[in-house]
Order: structure tokens, then C-alpha cells, then sequence
């Protein structure tokens, strides 16, 4: 048993250690598994090692230097971020010029405060996604910066946009890019907008709201102002009467087709208000697309398909990146242990390879074909420059719109009408030349007569100053004739007037015309000479000025000769554009007719005299739409409804409506827009025609007149033309009305001299005001009853009734029209010269001192015409009983127009010369005038000193009068004062303001004075100097007492001063105020010490149209280009009106202003016209009616 145990306890231990052995085999078995393993998990993480080195080891360096850059950004962020919310905050509305300063002020103020922030700030790398940019360019929104930005401003804003889109460019883009979220557009005058809307609120479809105007309605407040509420669980807004649910996904985009809106505060608050007008960039850009499209399509097609390629490259890149970034930032633990995350990012990185070889590939060809595309780009920025010129003439007239759709057709048709080449170069000139004066020939036909040259000169100047031939400080020399106030240098000539020194002296600030003051100095016979040369601009300059450029020359004649202005633009257009940029093409109603369609109107914007009304209804008669074919409205209160239906009818049966004074029916003229927009191609008939007829209105749709086909058919210029129109307009064209007269004789001689007296009336409406103090609308209808008339007084009275033809003509066809007395005594003068009995009876009887023009004894119709005919083509100012200076003043007046017309198309204007800002000349400028002021006048100390009395009126005149001055003193001050502020950020710029800025820049007197103001027409330093002297003639009054010679140019109201004089008179007589007038004597030229013992003494008037014959002391013809003369002291004297002695003179009209017309004050009184004077004449008063004499208190310079 022993033996046994111990045998057992042997075997024990065996098999513990066999139990043991078995124990390490099976841990050794274990470890070479593990061991295995590791090895298997250590090559496979090798290989994984090896493939995330080869995808994501590339990427090494990108993200390194991504990583400082982000570095960078995170640091600078602040700043960043700072300025871009205040881009989209508050620049929305501005220019891209404007947003590059503020940015760039921005940008500088974050530095000066130590505000980390980039160097160069820009929305699109703050906020900007490329891939979304990419894709609103894609959809239509024009590549420039200034459009990208907006874009940025709409996706980041927290209002709904309202975008300024004169030229639809962000209509095109909302709604290309919303196309597949099926956006609805609606707008204000369509019956169920608001029904849509809240539709589209509830299902979150995008919204476009089109065409608003300055007022928004009110339904859409709690939408603009996002009045959102919870209701339900859900989130609700209220829309009028209704509440709706509000979608999350609901978008709101608002166009207006406004240029220049202006919305009240609170409407700009409730929306993000954003400038989309077209940039020059953006413009040529797509400019250049179009062109190469034609040019080259294959290009254009490649082009394009790499743009969305690339676009679908960066966009599938760009996710691929974030999938990497998401896999690894996501991925716990040892990623060589993630198969499927190795997987996802092996797979991405192959993708991605084969996605930026493509990319690569694309990039390259992209270069190639931008460098083929480049080689159209001049033609492309070359038509940019006139589209914007065009853009620019709606400043001028409101009716001169066109639409960015309607220039680019036009471009189209060039691109495709004008002749071909294979060289480049010589393509690019045909192009530029056949697209400008295409352009030119299809907007001529909607310009009236005067703006024709204005706008051929545009086109050509703004050409030149893209290739900087023309400098911006000489062009705003040109428009303005600088601005500055006082002149320290004196006249060194007896002949060259103030004005052109002054201007003369300002032209020498700049740098080609330096030394041009001195050379007067030295060279005073060789200017003369041009002076004084019937063609200046043809004479050689004297001196070191003789080799000027022809547009340096023309700053030369604007100082000496600006009545010369007009042949020298015209030469200089000619010698830079061509010949037939100075002949606009003739009106032709076919040829306008032929480029219009069944939707788009044809419109005529009227003008005095115009009726298209004879040629439209012959023209329809051609055409075979005559008649029933063709129906006319005079649009009026009630007369829309008709309209209505007229058209209705017109659109479905395929006849013309005509829709006459559109200008008198502002209020329905909303309602013509939206018929308008209504007109389907598909259901309107193709021959429907709408004609409309409107003098030029601010109120006229502007949608209208940029899809209308525009003309202008203006009454014939020159006197032979007038009366040619006469003769053969109905009735004188009926042969049985012409020689129907039982008096044939003196019928044909009156009917000549009735229709001379027609052209006669309306030429001399040319002349301003020294023709008519108000420019009438006589027009056929006033000859045509007259024409009646004549021939029924001849048929029904056997003797000539001269004094019924004369009233019924003078006073009430055509005076019917006369508001002003002076202009009717002119026209009632001008009638007597062709219905008088010597007319009649004087074979010799002349009209004008030539001879040229008299009415034919005998002959008939065909004679007459014949006759006609052979008349001068222009005439000189005495046929209209007119000096031959009047040609000076009219020639004048057409230059100031056309600087003016062109000043109004500047913007702001330029600098004031010498390359120094707008903001620097302003603050220059009101600075210079401010320390010229004086301090207000103490009006209780001057009623102290000259308290009212019985016997002396004059204290009441003096102390009115500085109670006038002191208000106008007030209002300059203080918008001096406040412009100074407002330019350095003090207070706000308001309009009035803005525009006090404008004026001074411009050298014009600005608005806000004028409206404290008396009448002036001078230039802003001529209107300070005499301004100043005024308030110095009355401190004088204070100072001294009563002056013996009274400045009556002085008064602000002179009517107060004259009825001062007369109230004197009457209480030291006791004479009825009511009885008396005024008798006057023109004394020597010489100072008087000694006080009237009646009446006063006056200086200060100038004699308009005339001169004082100082030996002879009555009036006398003006010498040659002297067009105002000074008159010495006159005596006005007091006396009963039975007592003034009756003797020959002329019974002269004194006026303040050149412009002589006025309206009528709250006083009864006329702004402008002062009283009657009696001056001695030699000659029938009738001469001097004619010739337009009469007296001013101030002078327009």
C-alpha cells in the first residue's frame, strides 16, 4: 500500500508537471498567435500606413500652409468680420467707389485702434463660398467684385433685399437661380399678390416682387419686418386679415426699376437696400461673352462647358475634403486600426486625384481660351463706355431711358450686320465704328433737336477720356469755367468783359494752360485778334499757346468767345468721331415703324409746335390702316376706362390705337404700365399697334419707355421751313380752299404775310427771352383758324376789317395762348406789321431791312411755293426785328444749355482743377465765402435808429429789408457751416446738403438759397460778391443815413422801395396814393450829393437789347457785341398820373433777372418784373417792342 501510494504521489507529480508543461505550451501556442497577429495587424497597418501616405501625404504641405493661413485668419478674424457686417449693414446702397473708400477708411481706423484685421478686407473672402459664387455666376449674376458682394449681402443679411435694378440684372439672376424652387414673381399691381404670397409664405416657395416704386404696401410690413409667433406649435405670421403658418424655407427678393430712388428712412430700415446698377466691369464682361459667342461660338461653347465643369470639379473637391476632414476628426483611436475609415479615405483621395488632373487639364485650356477671348475685350469695354454715356441722358430728359436688353440687342445686330474680316485688328474697328454710329442713328430718333450735338460730343468725349486724351480737370474747366470767388488780378484790357478774365485767370490754375494770365500781359493784340475775329476758333493763338490741342483751343473759346462754343464742339466731333456724327438722320416715321413689334409701343415725346398727329394718319393710310382701322384718344380726367376697352379690342382684332397728351393722365399711367407688361406675343394680334404721344414727364413709366420704340418730330427749324410747313399743311394745301377767297388779291398777300407772321412768332421764340419772355406753343391749329377766319372776313365784308382780323388773330387765336402783357404787346406789334392797310397797298413794302423778304403781288399756289422756296435758308435777327447782337445772346444761351444739359449727366462732378478733390474744393470753397460774411443785422437797433414814421417810409424799407437779408444770411451760414461738418462726418448729409456741395463744384448758385433767395442768375462767386455788396449798400443806409443815389439792383424787393418813394410823395401832398405814377428824367453820369426834393435818385439798371445815347439822351442801337449797356442815375419822380407830360418814348419794362420771366409772389407782385419806364426814342416805339429792349437790375455774371 505504500509502495502504491507512493507510486501515486510519483504519478501526481508527473502529471502537475505535465499539467504544467501542457499549461507553458498552451501560453507559448497563445503568444504565437498573438505573435502572429501582430505581425498580420503590424503589415496590415503598414500597408494602411502606406496608403494614408500616399492619399493624405500630398496633402502635407496644402494643409500646413492651410494651417497658417487659418492660424492667421483666426487671429485677424475680428477685424474681418467687423468691417464685412458693416459692408452688409450699411453700403448695400452705395457704388462700388464709394464701398472701396468706406472699406479702405475701414480698414485704417482697425488699424489705428489695434484691431487685428486683414490688409486688403473683401466680403467674398470673408463670407464668400466659392462654390456658391461660382454658382450665382452660372445662373446670371455678372462676375465683378461690386456684384459678388451684393450676392454675399443677400445670402447674409437678416432683412428681405430690395434691390435698385434699373437695368434687371438682379430680376434676371433671382430668377435664374431660383428657377428650380419654382419661384413666382409678382407685383403690387397685380389683383392677387397677396393671395400668392401667402401661398408661397406657407409652402416656402421663393418670392420675386417686381417693379416697386418709392412706396412700398402696407400688407407686406409684418413680412419685411419678419413679425413672426408662435401658434399652435407652430411658427405663424399675419398677412393682412389672414394668419398663415411661416416656412422656415420661404424667401422674399424685391426689384425696383428706379434709377435714383428715394426711400424714407423707414422703409430702408425694414430692408436691405442694394445698388445693382451695372458696373463698367461687370458690363464688359458680359459685353465680351456675347461678342466671342458670335465671333467665335466654339470657344464661347468650350468656355462655358469648362465654367460648369469646373464648377462640378471645385464643387464634388470641396466635399470630398470635408468627407476626408470629417473621417479623420471622427475616427477614435489608432486609424491604422479603422479599415473602413482607410477605405473611405483611399477611395476619396483616388477620386479626388482624378478630379484635379481634370481640374488641371481644365485650367490650362481655360487660360488658352481666355487668352483668345481677351483679344475682343477693347470692343467689349469700348461699347460699356456708350452704354453708360446713354444711361447717363435720362438726367437731361426723363423720357431719354433705355434698357441694357434693348443695347444689347442692338450690339447683337451689329455684330452680325456689319462686314466681316479675318484680321482681328481690322474686325474690331468695322465692329466699333458700325455699333457706334448704329447706336448713335437709333437714339438720335428719340432726342430732341438741341441735345443731338450734345450727345455726339458725350459719345466722343467719353471715348477720348477711356484713353486718357482728355483730362477730367480740363472737361470740368470746360462745363464750368472753374469755380473761385474773387479775382485779385485786374483787367489789363479795355475790351475783354470781367467774365472772360475771370475765367481766363481760373484756366491759368492749370497745368497746360500755365502762364495764359501773363501772356494776356504781354500779348494783348494777339488775342484781341481772336477777340474780335468773326471765327475764333479758326485764328492761330498767340505765343506759346498757339500748338493747343483741339479740345485745349476749346477751353480758350469758352473764356473769350463762348457765344463760338457751338461750331467749335461740332468741328471738334467731326475732326475726332466723322462728318456724320454732326448730320443726325432725318425723321422717318417707316424706318421706326419697321423695328417696332406688336408689344412694344411707339412712342412720340412732343415738343412746342409738334403735332404728329397729320403725318401718323397719313402714314396709317399708306399702310393700309387707315380709317376704321385706327382709332385715337386725347387721354384726360375719365378718358382711361375707354382707353381700355380700345385697346382690348385693338389687341385681339390686329388694328392701331393712338393714345394722345399721355403726360395729362399722370394718374392712369400705373395702369398703362401694367397693360403694357400684360401684352403676350401669343395673344396679341402681330399687326396690333399702340402709339402713344407725351410731352417729356417724370411720371411716364420708365418700363414703358426702355421697351417703347422712342421718337421726337419736332416743327421745322428756320423761317423758310415755317411758312413752306404752312402752305402745304391743310387748309392752304386744299386747292379748293385756296382759291375759293371772292377776294383772291388781298387774300394771297394776307395768307403770305399771316403764315410769315407764324414762322415769325415761333422763330423768334429761339432768341430766349429778349423773343419772348416766355417761349409759347403756337402751333397749326392757331393758323388754321386764323387761315378761316381771313378768308371768311374777305368773302362776307366787301372793305378789310383790320381791326377785327387784328383782335381776333393778336388777341385771341394766338394771344389766347399769352399770359405775359409785355409779350402781348409784342405779338399784337408784330401782327400789325402784316395786317395793316400799307401792307396791303405798298407794292414795296418790305418785311426786313434786306429786302430778302416781302409777299409776292401775283401768281398762284405753285408761285407762291416756288417763291418760297428760294428764300434764304437762315436768317439774320433783324427779319425778326432783332439787333444782330441777339444772334450773340442766342448763341450764348445754346452753350449754357448744352454745359448745362451736360453738367446735369456728371454725377457729382469732378474736381475743381488742379487735381484737388470735390470734398477739398467744397470745403475750400464754403470756407472762403464764410469769412466774407458779416454778422446778421440788429434789426431792433435799426428800428431804434429809424423807428416808423408818417413822413419817412424809407425807415420801414430799410428795416424789411435787412429782415429779408438776415433770413437768406441765416440759411447760407448755417449750410456752409453744416457742409464743412457733414464732409468731416460731424453731422449728417442730407440731400440739401449733398446737393449745396454739387452746386458749389459746379460753380451754381445751390437750391436751398435760392428758395431764401431774390432772383439771380450768376455763378455761385458772382452771386457772393453781389450778395456781400447788397448787405454792405444797406449797413452803409445804417451807418450813414438815407444815400442820395439809391442802388436800386440792391433791393430785395424793390416793389417795397418804389412804394416807398410814392407814400412820401402822397402824405407830404396829401395826395391819393392810388392816383399817382412815376415820371422819369436820365440824368448825366456823375455822382449827386444833394438829396431830390421829390422822389429819388436810382442807379444800377442796365439796358438789355439797346443803349443809352449819352449825348443825345435817348435810347439808341447797341454798338457791335456790346449786348447791355449801363444807364447813369435816373430820377423817379412822384406826380398824379393826368400830370405826367405825354411826349415820344418808349415805354421800357425793368426786369431783376436776364430771364424776365417771373411768377406771381404772395404780394401780387411779379418775382421778376419790377414797373414800366418811360425812356426817350427817336424812332416808333414799336422798334424797340421788336427789338425786345428793356432795363435789368443785374447783370447774369
Amino acid at each position: 500500500m505504500a509502495s502504491l501510494e507512493k507510486k501515486r504521489a510519483s504519478l501526481r507529480e508527473v502529471q502537475a508537471k505535465l499539467k504544467k508543461l501542457q499549461m507553458t505550451l498552451e501560453n507559448n501556442k497563445q503568444k504565437k498567435a498573438d505573435l502572429e497577429n501582430q505581425v498580420d495587424m503590424c503589415s496590415k497597418k503598414l500597408d494602411r500606413a502606406e496608403q494614408l501616405l500616399g492619399g493624405l501625404g500630398g496633402e502635407k504641405d496644402r494643409w500646413s500652409q492651410s494651417a497658417v493661413e487659418l492660424g492667421e485668419k483666426h487671429v485677424k478674424i475680428t477685424g474681418d468680420v467687423l468691417v464685412s457686417s458693416g459692408i452688409v449693414a450699411y453700403l448695400g446702397a452705395f457704388t462700388s467707389v464709394f464701398r472701396d473708400d468706406q472699406v479702405a477708411n475701414w480698414t485704417k481706423e482697425c488699424v489705428n485702434m489695434n484691431i487685428p484685421c486683414s490688409e486688403h478686407i473683401s466680403l467674398a473672402t470673408t463670407l464668400g463660398d466659392p462654390v456658391a459664387i461660382r454658382a450665382w455666376n452660372i445662373a446670371g449674376l455678372p462676375a465683378d467684385n461690386f456684384s459678388i458682394d451684393n450676392g454675399i449681402m443677400i445670402s447674409n443679411a437678416r432683412r428681405w433685399p430690395l434691390m435698385i435694378d434699373p437695368q434687371g440684372q438682379a430680376n434676371k439672376w433671382v430668377k435664374n437661380m431660383e428657377k428650380a424652387n419654382s419661384l413666382h414673381v409678382i407685383k403690387l399691381s397685380d389683383s392677387d399678390f397677396v393671395r400668392t404670397l401667402e401661398n408661397c409664405i406657407q409652402f416656402g416657395t421663393p418670392v420675386l416682387l417686381e417693379n416697386v416704386g418709392e412706396e412700398l404696401d402696407p400688407v407686406i410690413e409684418p413680412l419685411l419686418l419678419k413679425q413672426t409667433f408662435k401658434q399652435g406649435g407652430s411658427v405663424c405670421i399675419r398677412l393682412g386679415d389672414s394668419t398663415i403658418e411661416y416656412s422656415a424655407d420661404f424667401r422674399f427678393y424685391i426689384t425696383t426699376k428706379l434709377r435714383n430712388p428715394h426711400y424714407l428712412p423707414e422703409t430702408a430700415v425694414k430692408v436691405t437696400l442694394l445698388n445693382f446698377m451695372i458696373t463698367m466691369e461687370g458690363l464688359t464682361d458680359q459685353l465680351q461673352g456675347i461678342v466671342v459667342a458670335r465671333e467665335k461660338p466654339e470657344l464661347e461653347e468650350e468656355k462655358n462647358s469648362l465654367i460648369l465643369q469646373s464648377a462640378d470639379n471645385k464643387k464634388q473637391l470641396k466635399e470630398i475634403e470635408d468627407k476626408i476632414l470629417e473621417v479623420l476628426s471622427s475616427s477614435e483611436g489608432n486609424i491604422l486600426e479603422d479599415e473602413t475609415a482607410i477605405k473611405v479615405l483611399s477611395s476619396s483621395k483616388q477620386l479626388s486625384n482624378e478630379i484635379s488632373e481634370k481640374q488641371a487639364i481644365a485650367e490650362v485650356t481655360e487660360v488658352k481660351i481666355d487668352e483668345s477671348r481677351m483679344g475682343y475685350k477693347p470692343i467689349a469695354e469700348y461699347s460699356s463706355i456708350l452704354f453708360f454715356t446713354i444711361a447717363e441722358l435720362a438726367n437731361i430728359e426723363p423720357m431719354y431711358q433705355y434698357s441694357l436688353t434693348w443695347f444689347i440687342n442692338l450690339f447683337l445686330l451689329s455684330i452680325d450686320n456689319s462686314e466681316k474680316s479675318s484680321d482681328l485688328e481690322a474686325r474690331l474697328d468695322i465692329l466699333r465704328n458700325h455699333f457706334q454710329y448704329s447706336l448713335y442713328c437709333n437714339i438720335c430718333r428719340s432726342l430732341f433737336e438741341k441735345d443731338k450735338l450734345l450727345f455726339s460730343f458725350m459719345l466722343c468725349v467719353n471715348v477720348l477720356k477711356s484713353r486718357r486724351e482728355v483730362e477730367e480737370d480740363e472737361w470740368m474747366f470746360l462745363l464750368t469755367g472753374g469755380v473761385g470767388l474773387d479775382n485779385p488780378h485786374a483787367n489789363p484790357t479795355s475790351w475783354l468783359p470781367s467774365k472772360s478774365w475771370d475765367e481766363i485767370c481760373r484756366l491759368d490754375h492749370l497745368s497746360r494752360f500755365q502762364n495764359i494770365r501773363k501772356s494776356f500781359l504781354t500779348q494783348k493784340e494777339g488775342w484781341k485778334v481772336i477777340y474780335d475775329s468773326p471765327n475764333p476758333h479758326h485764328e492761330a493763338f498767340p505765343g506759346e499757346f498757339k500748338n493747343l490741342g483741339s479740345f485745349q483751343r476749346m477751353l480758350v473759346i469758352r473764356c473769350l468767345r463762348p457765344d463760338k462754343i457751338l461750331p467749335v464742339v461740332q468741328e471738334f466731333v467731326v475732326k475726332k468721331s466723322g462728318q456724320k456724327y454732326v448730320d443726325p438722320p432725318p425723321f422717318d416715321l417707316g424706318k421706326a415703324f419697321n423695328v417696332s413689334f406688336c408689344t412694344a409701343p411707339l412712342i412720340f415725346i412732343l415738343s412746342p409746335g409738334a403735332d404728329p398727329m397729320v403725318a401718323l394718319l397719313k402714314f396709317a393710310d399708306d399702310m393700309g390702316f387707315g380709317g376704321a382701322k385706327i382709332s385715337s384718344l386725347s387721354l384726360g380726367q375719365g378718358q382711361g376706362p375707354i382707353a381700355l376697352r380700345m385697346v382690348d379690342e385693338a389687341v385681339k382684332s390686329g388694328t392701331w390705337v393712338v393714345l394722345q397728351n399721355c403726360h395729362l393722365a399722370v394718374s392712369w399711367m400705373s395702369t398703362l404700365e401694367k397693360m403694357c407688361e400684360d401684352f403676350n406675343p401669343e395673344q396679341t394680334h402681330p399687326d396690333f399697334r399702340l402709339w402713344l404721344t407725351s410731352y417729356p414727364s417724370d411720371h411716364f413709366p420708365v418700363t414703358v419707355l426702355q421697351n417703347g420704340v422712342k421718337m421726337t418730330n419736332e416743327p421745322p427749324k428756320g423761317l423758310k421751313a415755317n411758312i413752306l410747313r404752312s402752305y402745304l399743311s391743310d387748309p392752304l394745301s386744299d386747292p379748293e380752299f385756296f382759291n375759293s377767297c371772292k377776294q383772291m388779291g388781298p387774300w394771297k398777300i394776307f395768307v403770305f404775310g399771316l403764315c410769315f407772321f407764324h414762322g415769325f412768332v415761333q422763330e423768334r421764340r429761339k432768341f430766349g427771352p429778349i423773343g419772348w419772355n416766355i417761349p409759347y406753343e403756337f402751333n397749326e391749329t392757331d393758323l388754321r383758324i386764323s387761315t378761316q377766319q381771313l378768308a371768311m372776313f374777305l368773302n362776307d365784308y366787301e372793305e378789310i376789317q383790320y381791326d377785327a382780323m387784328n383782335y381776333l388773330t393778336g388777341e385771341c387765336n394766338y394771344g389766347g395762348r399769352v399770359t405775359d402783357d409785355k409779350d402781348r404787346r409784342t405779338l399784337l406789334t408784330i401782327l400789325k406789321r402784316f395786317y395793316n392797310q400799307e401792307f396791303m397797298e405798298n407794292e414795296d413794302y418790305k418785311f426786313d431791312p434786306s429786302g430778302d423778304y416781302y409777299a409776292p403781288r401775283t401768281g398762284d399756289y405753285d408761285n407762291y411755293i416756288e417763291y418760297i422756296k428760294s428764300l434764304p435758308l437762315t436768317q439774320s435777327p433783324e427779319v425778326f426785328g432783332l439787333h444782330s447782337n441777339a444772334d450773340i445772346s442766342k448763341e450764348n444761351q445754346e452753350t449754357s444749355i448744352l454745359f448745362n444739359s451736360i453738367l446735369s449727366t456728371q454725377g457729382g462732378g469732378g474736381g475743381g482743377g488742379g487735381g484737388t478733390s470735390q470734398e477739398d474744393t467744397i470745403t475750400e470753397v464754403a470756407g472762403d465765402i464764410l469769412g466774407k460774411l458779416p454778422p446778421n443785422f440788429d434789426t431792433e437797433a435799426a428800428l431804434r435808429k429809424y423807428p416808423t414814421k408818417y413822413n419817412q417810409s424809407m425807415n420801414t424799407v430799410l428795416c424789411q429789408e435787412m429782415g429779408r437779408f438776415n433770413k437768406l444770411l441765416s440759411v447760407v451760414r448755417s449750410s456752409l457751416v453744416n457742409i464743412q461738418k457733414a464732409i468731416k462726418g460731424l453731422v449728417v448729409m442730407s440731400a440739401d446738403l449733398e446737393e449745396v456741395g454739387n452746386s458749389m463744384v459746379k460753380g451754381k448758385i445751390p437750391e436751398m438759397w435760392m428758395k431764401k433767395s431774390y432772383p439771380s442768375l450768376k455763378p455761385i462767386g458772382g452771386y457772393v460778391n453781389d450778395f456781400i455788396s447788397r448787405l454792405k449798400f444797406l449797413e452803409d443806409w445804417y451807418d450813414n443815413g438815407p444815400p442820395t443815389t439809391f442802388w436800386v439792383s440792391g433791393f430785395f424787393f424793390t416793389q417795397a422801395f418804389l412804394t416807398g418813394v410814392q407814400q412820401n410823395y402822397a402824405r407830404k401832398y396829401t395826395i391819393p396814393i392810388d392816383l399817382l405814377g412815376f415820371d422819369f428824367e436820365v440824368l448825366e453820369d456823375k455822382e449827386y450829393k444833394i438829396v431830390p426834393e421829390d422822389g429819388a435818385y436810382i442807379n444800377g439798371m442796365f439796358v438789355d437789347g439797346a443803349r443809352w445815347d449819352r449825348g443825345g439822351k435817348c435810347l439808341a442801337e447797341p454798338h457791335p457785341k456790346v449786348l447791355q449797356d449801363t444807364v447813369p442815375v435816373v430820377w423817379i419822380r412822384p406826380m398824379k398820373r393826368d400830370e405826367i407830360s405825354e411826349r415820344p418814348c418808349y415805354n421800357c419794362p425793368v426786369y431783376k433777372t436776364s430771364e424776365r420771366r417771373g411768377t406771381l409772389s404772395t404780394t401780387g407782385h411779379s418775382t421778376n418784373f419790377v414797373m414800366w419806364m418811360t425812356l426817350p426814342s427817336e424812332v416808333p416805339e414799336a422798334h424797340w417792342t421788336l427789338r425786345g429792349v428793356a432795363l435789368l437790375c443785374q447783370l447774369d455774371n
